[in-house]
């Protein structure tokens, strides 16, 4: 169903590229994984335009699943929680370094695009922090993309070899998200506990 929705923003011209952005917001939001729209947006649109689009459409995606998860579903998530002191510590931890912590989580390839665009929601991170958080997804994009644009039609997408300088860059990503998920992991560790040696939930 991608494929041919692809297939038709590419015979769309001009007005394909906001339809682009509002199919990949729409399924941000409805967890539809968007790897293949974001190689697709590559062969489509090429590197350059393809990225900008993918960036305008995955942060306005990861925006609008922010606020259907903090305004529709925090309360429920809240009810199960809220006797838990020590998930109180670590949303009033994320609440204090939110920003750091989106940008990190974005650049770590063990977090899903979907999950946390929903899971942040129910945090106390504000709505700027997450926007501007959200820039830590464009090494990603930016690789993906590229794979994408290497691809000779919509059949062979995520399939085309790639050249050396892509096998190259893949592998400074995947190092870029191996790193930043272990300083994340440690990050979040900290300011978690910290927060919980402050509440008095968890003792020096």
């Amino acid at each position: 169903m991608l494929q041919d929705a692809l297939t038709w923003i590419q015979n769309l011209g001009a007005t394909g590229a906001i339809v682009f952005i509002l199919l990949y917001m729409c399924a941000a939001v409805l967890w539809i994984p968007g790897t293949l729209l974001t190689l697709g947006a590559g062969l489509v649109y090429g590197l350059f335009l393809g990225s900008l689009y993918v960036a305008i459409g995955a942060t306005l995606g990861a925006i609008a699943a922010f606020l259907v998860g903090r305004y529709v579903a925090r309360d429920w998530v809240s009810q199960r929680i809220e006797a838990n002191a020590k998930w109180k510590a670590i949303d009033q931890a994320v609440a204090k370094e939110g920003l750091k912590i989106v940008i990190l989580t974005r650049l770590s390839p063990v977090f899903p695009f979907t999950l946390l665009n929903y899971a942040f929601g129910v945090t106390q991170v504000s709505l700027k922090d997450y926007a501007l958080g959200c820039f830590g997804m464009i090494p990603g994009i930016i690789m993906y993309v590229y794979i994408g644009s290497l691809a000779g039609n919509l059949a062979t997408l995520g399939k085309a070899p790639l050249s050396s300088e892509a096998q190259l860059a893949q592998w400074g990503l995947r190092i870029v998200g191996l790193i930043a998920t272990v300083v994340v992991t440690v990050y979040v560790t900290r300011i978690a506990r910290k927060a919980l040696q402050d509440s008095g939930v968890e003792d020096s």
